[in-house]
């Protein structure tokens, strides 16, 4: 009885499709047309003999994954061949060999119930040594010499694949341990700049402690206003800032800039009056999201609505722990002990991580 749900023709042209994908760029094309088309021919032909053979009760598993090492070996051992200076009237002689004896390893392993590891050991030695076998053979008819003997017997593609895969998985491990310093070192140098910002802002908090003094009471309307545009420019670009104050008298603009480097102005301004004059200056002030604790929790907690937690943890699985820990708490909605700069470089870091 046939293989139930085994269509060896679909199975054996899907091999064939990826194959063309995955030949060395650097050959010619009909050497790619042979690779393929050897591959293509030794898949469907095990595949119909499996499908046939009633005597071995396969099942599609089983059937797929004998023809799967047909492919697999034919695709490498026939670019071992193109690489390995015979001439092509000689190759199929050698893949013949070769897949008429993996199919027979492997039927034989199959029906034994070996383990997996063990078959694929078995198929890979034996693979091995009739390729080898068959160059020699050459040698001895006088067919090849031995230079071209040593340069096909030393020929494997699937180690070269092998490396391949290794080098780039240690790339991008190396890319990722790159990224992770470099946020560590933003994070340090942010951390090292708010340091210096706190001591710099407590010195001008010191110098100004006289002047704060005498404006806190009995401070005029236009004061006020002065004082209230100060605390919007604050958070405005310097460009914007410029161009706003080039539209006030040059001793308003002197007084606004003194207002604006004063460390504690929020405390001495009236709110609804700063409301108000922000509503009159609408049409030429930009709305712009400030750097705030309050900003920062809000914006994670919109990248755990929108991403999964899982994806998430993914991206801080090697950050530090105290980066960890102020994460997990934002998505509490609680600010935790990070300073308000280095906080703002991992939400960026962690929604620019979420977008790739």
């Amino acid at each position: 009885m046939a293989i139930e749900g085994f269509d060896y023709k679909e199975f054996a042209s899907s091999m064939a499709e990826q194959a063309k994908e995955l030949v060395p760029a650097d050959l010619q094309e009909n050497e790619k047309e042979y690779i393929v088309k050897t591959l293509g021919n030794f898949t469907l032909l095990a595949g119909e003999a499996l499908y046939n053979d009633n005597s071995m009760e396969l099942t599609v598993d089983q059937a797929v994954f004998i023809t799967q090492l047909i492919a697999e070996w034919s695709f490498h051992k026939s670019i071992d061949l193109v690489h390995s200076g015979i001439l092509p009237e000689y190759w199929d002689t050698i893949m013949q060999k070769i897949a008429f004896t993996i199919f027979e390893v492997a039927k034989q392993a199959v029906i034994r119930k070996i383990p997996q590891d063990q078959l694929l050991q078995a198929v890979e030695h034996h693979v091995v040594k009739v390729y080898k076998q068959s160059i020699e053979e050459l040698e001895q008819k006088g067919i090849i010499n031995e230079e071209v003997k040593n340069r096909a017997e030393s020929q494997s593609n699937i180690d070269a694949m092998a490396r391949q895969a290794q080098e780039e998985q240690i790339k991008k491990q190396e890319e990722k341990a790159q990224r992770q310093r470099e946020i560590a070192e933003r994070s340090e140098q942010a951390m090292r700049e708010n340091s210096k910002q706190k001591e710099e802002a407590a010195e001008r908090k010191r110098i100004e402690k006289n002047a704060v003094a005498s404006i806190s009471e009995g401070i005029s309307s236009k004061q006020m206003k002065l004082m209230s545009l100060a605390m919007i420019l604050k958070i405005l670009s310097q460009d914007k800032v410029t161009t706003i104050l080039n539209k006030f008298d040059k001793n308003d603009s002197i007084v606004i800039s003194k207002y604006m480097d004063m460390a504690d102005l929020e405390s001495h301004v009236d709110g609804d009056l700063v409301a108000d004059y922000l509503s009159q200056m609408r049409g030429i002030l930009p709305i712009k999201r400030k750097l705030t604790q309050e900003n920062v929790v809000l914006g994670l907690l919109d990248l755990y609505k929108n991403n999964s937690r899982e994806s998430i943890e993914k991206v801080i699985k090697n950050e530090r722990p105290f980066v960890k820990r102020f994460v997990s708490e934002a998505f509490d909605g609680e600010y935790g002990n990070l300073p308000l700069r280095v906080a703002g470089i991992v939400e960026e870091y962690l929604e620019e991580s979420l977008q790739n």
